[in-house]
C-alpha cells in the first residue's frame, strides 16, 4: 500500500472498536482510499513462561478476530479496497508504527465514561505522527465540527484537518477559541484582560483572519467562529455538546513533552462526549494531504 494513501482502524472485536470500524469506513470511502485494519496480539504473560503451544493459540485467536473485522467491513462497504494486518505487541506501539504511513488512524473509545490513563485511546494520539481520531459512540446527529483554535502550530493543523473533515462529510464548522487565558498571553496583550469586550473583539479579528484561507480553500463548508471569554478547556467542552466531531492540536502553546497530550486534548479524549480528532503540527502543508471531496449524501 502506497504510504500516506490508506486509512488505519485499530479493531478488537469490542464495541468501541466496531464504531472505529464504521467511522474508518466511511472515512475511506469519502477520501477513496483503501482501508487497513489491524488488529494487535500479544503473549500477556512474562517472557519466560512462554510456549509456542499457547502463542500459536493466541495468534490464531486474533487472525479470527482480524478476519471478522475484515468482514464487517466488507458488509458496509462492498467494493471498497480493504486490507487486514495482524501485528505482535501491545496496540498502541502496533498502531503508532503502522500509522505512520497512513493518511490519519482511527481508534476506539471504550465505554461510555472516562477513557482510562494509559488507554491505546489516549497513548496513540500522543504518539502518532499522523491525525488520531478517537470514536466515542455513534454520532448524536449534529452534523457539526467544532475545531480548537489557540494560535498554535498544533490549532494551524487542527484547522486544517477541521475544514477538510467538514468538507468530505457536508457538515458545518465552528471554530472555537477560549480567549481567557492570561498565562497563554503575551506580554503586550495582558492588558486587554482588563477589558473583556476588547478582548473578545480582538480574539475575533485575529480568528477570522486565520479562518480567511481556509474559507477560500472550502467555499462549501459552512463555517462560523466563535469567541467565549472563557478558558479554552471549559470553552470546548461547552462547544462538544453539540458536536459530532471535535478537533484540537495534540498540544498547544504550553505543550513540551513529545510522549504528553497538551493538558486540553488530554481532558477531551477522556471526558468529552463526542468524537475527537487529535491533529500533529504540520497537518495540511504537504500537497499530497489534500482531500479528494466526493459530494456527500
Amino acid at each position: 500500500m502506497v504510504p500516506g494513501r490508506y486509512v488505519l482502524v485499530g479493531y478488537d472485536g469490542s464495541r468501541g472498536s466496531e464504531e472505529a470500524l464504521a467511522w474508518a469506513v466511511e472515512e475511506a470511502r469519502l477520501r477513496r482510499l483503501p482501508l487497513k485494519i489491524v488488529h494487535a496480539w500479544h503473549w500477556p504473560y512474562p517472557a519466560d513462561y512462554r510456549d509456542e503451544e499457547g502463542s500459536t493459540f493466541l495468534r490464531r485467536a486474533g487472525q479470527h478476530l482480524l478476519d471478522r473485522g475484515v468482514e464487517l467491513a466488507r458488509a458496509r462497504m462492498p467494493g471498497l479496497e480493504i486490507h487486514g494486518r495482524l501485528v505482535n505487541g501491545p496496540a498502541y506501539l502496533a498502531l503508532t508504527r503502522e500509522a505512520r504511513e497512513s493518511r490519519l488512524a482511527v481508534v476506539g473509545s471504550h465505554g461510555d465514561g472516562e477513557v482510562p490513563v494509559g488507554s491505546t485511546a489516549l497513548r496513540l494520539p500522543a504518539r502518532a505522527t499522523r491525525p488520531v481520531v478517537v470514536v466515542r459512540g455513534g454520532g448524536a446527529g449534529h452534523r457539526r465540527v467544532v475545531a480548537g483554535v489557540d494560535g498554535s502550530a498544533g490549532g494551524e493543523s487542527a484547522l486544517a484537518f477541521a475544514f477538510e473533515q467538514a468538507a468530505l462529510r457536508g457538515w458545518s464548522l465552528r471554530v472555537v477559541h477560549g480567549c481567557w487565558e492570561p498565562s497563554a498571553a503575551s506580554e503586550r496583550d495582558l492588558a486587554l484582560f482588563a477589558e473583556e469586550e476588547k478582548l473578545v473583539r480582538v480574539a475575533e479579528e485575529r480568528l477570522e483572519r486565520a479562518v480567511e484561507s481556509w474559507r477560500e480553500r472550502f467555499p462549501e463548508v459552512e463555517a462560523v467562529v466563535a469567541v467565549p471569554p472563557l478558558p479554552p478547556r471549559e470553552a470546548l467542552f461547552e462547544e462538544a455538546r453539540g458536536a459530532d466531531l471535535m478537533v484540537a492540536g495534540n498540544r498547544g502553546t504550553g505543550g513540551f513533552d513529545p510522549l504528553l497530550l497538551g493538558a486540553t486534548s488530554g481532558a477531551l479524549l477522556e471526558h468529552a462526549p463526542c468524537t475527537v480528532a487529535i491533529v500533529q503540527p504540520g497537518y495540511g502543508q504537504a500537497e499530497d494531504e489534500e482531500a479528494e471531496v466526493e459530494e456527500p449524501d
